[in-house]
């Protein structure tokens, strides 16, 4: 696809996925629903990427949700393939197997803190803020935030922000544990790289298994019935039969850096 609102570079392993309309916040039209859920679906099928960042150009915004004005155009009155598949900014409801982090530099507001949400890692801005402002303006948050807020969150919390419509802070998202990591403005992609670099370290076959069960397990019962046993005991095997937990033992007998075939 011949990308007009988004950035995708590649960085050794890492997949850097850039919505690129810093003129509108980073907010998020039919065309940029249509090429991030392409380029997510790309860096999912590419064995050689393992972990992708998301971001927003620019300092101001990581995205401030949809873009009203292509609403009010009329752009969404059709959905997109990318949107009728994969929700909001073709990313919402687009399940990868390999992390994904957000480097949000700045406003994440609306559809940007569902971005967030949808992501397994966050690395903020010091300036960066976080919330669902819908409701001042008749609306809900449609695209994951009320399901998803509550569920990384303590619930009192995710009912002030969803209630209110008030935004929290790059610190408070930090201290309520909705973000990873606040950085200084100028280090926030530095801070996602190596995020991204220290996973990449790791068996990629371990990772995504260990994100899959991770959350497939969130909503399981664990002892009775005992259905997260279960699963646990499907991943796990299915792993251990893996050239890469061979490799790993191996390299640690050998004393030797492992090297990862991702089979």
């Amino acid at each position: 696809m011949d990308y007009q609102t988004i950035l995708v570079e590649r960085i050794g392993r890492t997949s850097v996925i850039t919505l690129n309309r810093p003129e509108v916040m980073n907010c998020v039209n039919a065309r940029a629903t249509q090429e991030l859920g392409h380029a997510m679906e790309a860096f999912a099928n590419d064995p050689d990427q393992w972990v992708a960042i998301l971001t927003g150009a620019g300092a101001r915004a990581f995205c401030a949700g949809a873009d009203l004005r292509a609403i009010a155009a009329g752009e969404f009155k059709d959905p997109p393939e990318a949107y009728r598949r994969w929700g909001f900014a073709g990313v919402v409801r687009h399940y990868v197997s390999k992390p994904v982090i957000a480097a949000v530099n700045g406003f994440a507001l609306g559809g940007g803190t569902e971005l967030a949400l949808a992501c397994d890692l966050v690395v903020a801005s010091e300036h960066a803020s976080f919330g669902l402002p819908e409701v001042r303006r008749g609306i809900v948050a449609a695209a994951g935030g009320l399901l998803r807020l509550p569920r990384q969150i303590p619930l009192k919390i995710a009912m002030h922000c969803a209630l209110t419509g008030l935004p929290l802070s790059a610190d408070e998202a930090c201290r309520w544990g909705l973000v990873n990591q606040v950085v200084a403005p100028a280090s926030l992609m530095d801070a996602a790289l190596r995020l991204a670099a220290r996973i990449c370290e790791n068996a990629p076959l371990a990772v995504r298994c260990s994100k899959d069960l991770i959350y497939r397990g969130l909503d399981t019962a664990l002892d009775f019935p005992a259905e997260a046993w279960e699963l646990n005991a499907e991943y796990c095997a299915r792993l251990m039969a893996s050239e890469d937990a061979r490799e790993g033992p191996r390299a640690f007998v050998e004393k030797r850096p492992p090297v990862w075939s991702a089979r």
